[in-house]
């Protein structure tokens, strides 16, 4: 147990510090908005470039893994992250802030992969869920806390805070990891190919799909500037995943979506990652705009949703090693769900009812998210785990990012309905504000449908030796 413990810690520090950082911008964005005299739709990149840059160094991930080992990977990925943070902190022009979060999201883009892929490489089927609900107190519990904490410190240190908070937790987790996944530097290959060019279809899909989707609020649907690129972007997907369909030393084992339980998994953290990174980008802008809170009042009025987060994640991740995951995804599906349409019904500041809204929505994410994890892990076969992660929580990101586009896109449209109606600017950024939210509430229920697919046992053990001791 206490080698479990000890390996656990160093991934859940980077995972938290990464997960804290992907949030703590957001209770700060309207700070930043002023301070750098812009507009809704052009600091929400500070949002999306860290994520565009998860998403385009993770397909490295795999080959770093082979190439230079688990042990390598983590620590340098840390590293990388560390010194993106301290570039963030020294920015003074919005350029400067979007280019350093893009280093910043480099080295965060393989901290969760490969801490998720090390914990399911090194345990057993039948331990899987117990481990990652404890990890996932990381990758969880930092987007959870992140709001309020960037409240905290916006209000009393100034928004280059946030970033300086890093540093510490970083510095932290370095030294631990030294100690504890020392063991995990005796695997790796240093004759493995590198897939170049389907790295290179796959990052023109990403830029070009994004930047389709943001021209989408400034061009209107039928605009070429939004056409062409989209449908650039789906060619070069294509032709991606055809050329990379059962080759070997592609850059993604696609084999994996021969997995259906995988493939429902994936679909379920598609409409959650679009539904909830949305609603997380607009939620102080709710909180701080026609209802007044202030930042550090909206932070803490988050507060509610880590603390639930923190008691039921590691509880669903024990009892679904048990019961199956099935009803406990379910069961966070609709929880949060049900916690997005409270919130496009508030009018007045009462804080019992954001207090209420929270609570409900992290008891949600903690039966959710860990059963989801460890059923999508435990889907694929033993060697397709790292490239399964990879994939995993690339998706997660990219379908995080394009629910914050497309929600800044449809509150941009709902605010311009109100305002041809003589509505206030306030008032009408609130009811747009409120429509993303239910828009975002009946995606979450649409992947309760998709859940009931998911198995009601328990994980089995694996009939194969391809696990890692934990004692080294």
């Amino acid at each position: 147990m206490k080698n479990t413990i000890s390996l656990i810690i160093p991934l859940m520090l980077g995972t938290l510090m990464a997960g804290i950082d992907s949030s703590i911008v957001n209770v700060s964005l309207p700070t930043m908005s002023r301070e750098f005299g812009v507009n809704v739709d052009e600091i929400e990149w500070v949002i999306t470039i860290y994520m565009l840059g998860f998403c385009i160094f993770m397909p490295l991930t795999n080959w770093l893994r082979l190439r230079i080992g688990f042990y390598k990977l983590y620590l340098g990925s840390l590293l990388l992250f560390i010194l993106g943070s301290l570039g963030c902190a020294l920015s003074t022009t919005l350029p400067e802030l979007i280019t350093a979060r893009a280093f910043q999201a480099f080295g965060g883009g393989s901290l969760s992969p490969t801490a998720m892929a090390i914990l399911t490489t090194v345990f057993p089927a039948n331990e899987r869920g117990k481990v990652m609900g404890w990890w996932s107190l990381g990758g969880i519990t930092g987007p959870a806390i992140g709001p309020t904490l960037g409240g905290l410190l916006t209000e009393y240190f100034g928004w280059t805070s946030i970033f300086y908070i890093n540093l510490p937790i970083g510095i932290l987790a370095i030294a631990l990891a030294m100690r504890s996944l020392k063991f995990l530097d005796r695997s790796r290959d240093t004759s493995i190919h590198f897939d170049l060019s389907g790295f290179a279809l796959f990052t023109l899909f990403i830029l070009l799909f994004q930047f389709a989707i943001a021209q989408f609020s400034s061009q209107g649907f039928g605009s070429l500037q939004v056409w062409l690129p989209l449908v650039l972007s789906l060619v070069a997907l294509g032709v991606f995943i055809k050329r990379s369909y059962h080759r070997p030393g592609a850059l993604f084992d696609l084999s994996i979506f021969e997995r259906p339980t995988y493939v429902y998994c994936v679909l379920i953290t598609v409409l959650r990652s679009i539904a909830l990174f949305g609603g997380l980008f607009l939620l102080p802008f709710l909180l701080q705009g026609y209802l007044k809170f202030s930042e550090l009042e909206s932070g803490l009025m988050i507060l509610p949703n880590s603390i639930m987060m923190a008691i039921f994640t590691p509880l669903a991740g024990n009892l679904s090693d048990k019961y199956g995951p099935k009803r406990f995804v379910m069961a966070g599906l609709g929880l949060v769900a049900l916690s997005m349409f409270l919130f496009s019904q508030i009018n007045e500041p009462m804080v019992w009812y954001v207090l209420l809204s929270m609570m409900i929505r992290g008891i949600g994410l903690g039966l959710l998210i860990t059963p989801l994890t460890a059923t999508a892990m435990n889907a694929v076969l033993p060697n397709q785990v790292t490239p399964a992660s990879s994939v995993y929580t690339l998706i997660q990101q990219l379908s995080g990012s394009i629910g914050i586009a497309f929600s800044g896109m449809i509150q941009q449209f709902i605010y311009q309905y109100y305002i041809s109606r003589n509505t206030s600017e306030m008032l009408s950024e609130h009811y747009s504000i409120q429509y993303v939210f239910m828009i975002s509430g009946s995606l979450v229920a649409l992947g309760i449908f998709i859940a009931t697919k998911l198995p009601r046992y328990k994980a089995k053990l694996p009939q194969n030796n391809e696990q890692l001791s934990v004692n080294p």
